[in-house]
């Protein structure tokens, strides 16, 4: 009966799990919290005045304090320090990029009408945005609030159409609502370009401010719930599938949520998900509110929910649908909470690693931008081409009648993919308001400075962005085998055999959860923690040594002197057993190998 916590996604402008847990129990705990709520552990004893853990403890001496902050405050070390000079480096590149090389071309042949307004710097420096679409009464705002663990200024909910706008809600150091108008012209927020949809819009959009941790890493966008029929959408005084569209461009998440007794999709909703096209690569569904259906019902309406997408969705691929019931009430049928959690858990860790992958996401929309600048940058000037001295109103017309063959023209000529060219009858519409002939015509130097952009300049960028690092191999003398072992008490690895038949694996549901929690405070970059990382956790245990030493010869299973999230959660399960008074294996069991280290595994 107890209410459930997202907690474990809180996270900092560095992308750090910035949550407070008990290092005795393992549970998370409330803002301001003095005691454990399970244990009763004192937990503000040694915080310091940042909210953060004391130093941490040596090597020889457990630590008094109880209290774990994930990820809290700002990293000091080296490689933290040098992941964000990079990802800030290759941010001001993309700027410089965009205003002296792509911007140009852009104005010159009025890219910015025929598609979405310009970059901004704002847009650069944006924080990652998650944008949510659904019809009314899908759980959109219930979402967001149970993503944030409070509400947030302006929040409404209820089961008519509540949510009548767009609502930004972002890091504020206040709670305060900023309507939209003055929201557009704040040059520090990228929504300065949503101006070209007039004050219809802007009078629809408002913006909520809040000092909520998770906001200070991502931005999420509530928009209006999608009504069903069409005398319903008449009440909308601007585009709603062009305000969609833009958002989409900019959004880094696309979050299409359906309630369980509610599948239907409606022209409206069909028509904001056709503005999605181009931006497949960032959709997720949720099918929310599965607790109030059985096990039977939900197969069925999950199996619905596919066909209804499948006839809008125009991809090969198929969707990747969470399912689940996210607000803070505990769930109404736990016939399937299991499941719930795993949707949920798997939900949580793609939000969380958008932060991380921001920069290359903006990467990718820059350089989609730019290919259509220069398709559309070549159209414009091959049809400039066509025209003669007389007849130019005869010649327009005659051109727009045709330009589905003028478009396969170009793309002979220039050995372009129809995929980069723009839709035929939205780019013929615009058109028809402009003379044709009156553009300038283009100058190969510029295109050639496209061309360099796409396979000189982007290219650099990208090298710039911080891999995924791999800890060092013990093979490299550079970092120990074993945290917990000498030079004189090294050994080889475990070998595993036993038997092979099909067993489950032991760590799963919510207690693989609580150590993929302890494993992310750790793992700041890449997949994988080294010894020294995880030594200080393990130690909090107030096991010896040596058995320490043992518990990380047994997860350590491919003995490179680093552990991922599987291995981590075999060393935490152990070192758990024998708090408990259980005896260490010889070697590691088989029902405690992950499957995806099993003889035979694909993986």
């Amino acid at each position: 009966g107890h209410k459930r916590s997202t907690r474990l996604i809180t996270v900092c402008v560095h992308g750090h799990l910035c949550i407070m847990f008990c290092s005795k129990c393992g549970k998370s705990q409330q803002d301001g919290a003095a005691f454990c709520q399970s244990c009763g552990a004192n937990l503000a004893e040694s915080a310091n005045s940042n909210g953060l853990p004391e130093e941490s403890p040596s090597w020889d001496t457990p630590p008094s304090s109880p209290v774990v902050v994930i990820g809290g405050g700002k990293s000091t070390s080296a490689g933290a320090d040098s992941h964000l000079s990079n990802t800030q480096s290759v941010i001001e590149g993309l700027k410089r990029i965009y205003k002296t090389k792509i911007k140009p071309l852009e104005e010159q042949y009025k890219f910015s009408q025929f598609s979405s307004p310009g970059f901004t710097d704002c847009d650069f420096d944006a924080k990652p945005m998650v944008l949510c679409i659904g019809q009314y009464s899908t759980g959109k705002t219930t979402f967001i609030k149970y993503l944030l663990e409070r509400d947030f200024p302006g929040l409404r909910i209820g089961p008519e159409p509540t949510t009548d706008r767009f609502v930004a809600v972002m890091y504020g150091q206040n709670e305060r609502v900023i309507p939209g108008n003055a929201v557009a012209v704040q040059a520090d927020k990228p929504f300065t370009a949503l101006t070209k949809f007039g004050m219809s819009f802007l009078n629809k959009f408002e913006c909520a401010e809040l000092p909520a941790p998770i906001l200070e890493s991502i931005t999420f966008v509530d928009t209006p719930g999608v009504l069903s029929g069409n005398e319903q959408t008449k009440g909308r005084t601007y585009n709603f599938a062009k305000v969609i569209e833009w958002f989409a461009e900019r959004a880094d998440r696309i979050l299409l949520l359906f309630d369980a007794h509610k599948l239907d999709v409606s022209d409206e909703l069909k028509e904001a998900i056709m503005a999605l096209k181009g931006h497949d690569d960032k959709i997720r569904c949720i099918l929310n509110k599965a607790d109030m259906i059985n096990n039977q019902q939900l197969m069925r309406v999950y199996g619905a929910l596919m066909w209804s997408l499948g006839k809008v969705v125009r991809t090969p691929e198929v969707l990747r649908v969470y399912i689940g019931s996210f607000w803070d009430q505990p769930y109404q049928n736990e016939e399937n909470k299991a499941l719930f959690e795993a949707e949920q858990n798997d939900l949580l860790a793609d939000l969380r690693s958008l932060p991380r992958h921001s920069a290359v996401r903006k990467i990718n929309e820059l350089v989609k931008r730019a290919r259509m600048a220069k398709v559309h940058a070549l159209i414009i000037d091959h049809l400039r081409g066509e025209f003669g001295f007389f007849g130019k109103a005869k010649k327009q017309k005659q051109l727009l009648t045709n330009l589905g063959a003028e478009f396969r023209k170009i793309q002979l000529e220039h050995s372009l993919p129809m995929g980069d060219f723009p839709n035929l009858a939205r780019f013929t519409e615009i058109l028809e308001r402009y003379d044709i002939h009156k553009f300038k015509k283009l100058d190969p130097r510029v295109l050639q400075q496209m061309d360099d952009v796409l396979s000189r300049d982007i290219p650099e960028l990208l090298k710039q962005i911080p891999n995924v690092k791999e800890s060092k191999n013990k093979n490299t003398g550079d970092a120990p085998e074993n945290p917990f072992e000498n030079a004189e008490q090294k050994e080889a690895c475990a070998s595993f055999g036993g038997n092979l038949k099909q067993q489950g694996w032991i760590i799963t549901g919510a207690l693989k959860s609580k150590y993929d929690n302890y494993f992310h405070r750790l793992c700041t970059h890449g997949n994988k923690i080294s010894g020294e990382q995880a030594r200080p956790m393990m130690m909090d245990s107030g096991l010896s040594v040596d058995i320490l030493r043992k518990i990380w010869e047994l997860g350590d299973i491919d003995c490179d002197g680093s552990v991922d999230a599987e291995e981590f959660a075999v060393c935490m399960y152990l070192v758990d057993q024998c708090r408990e008074g259980v005896e260490l294996p010889a070697a590691l069991p088989f029902q405690l190998i992950p499957p995806s280290r099993r003889p035979g595994s694909m993986f």
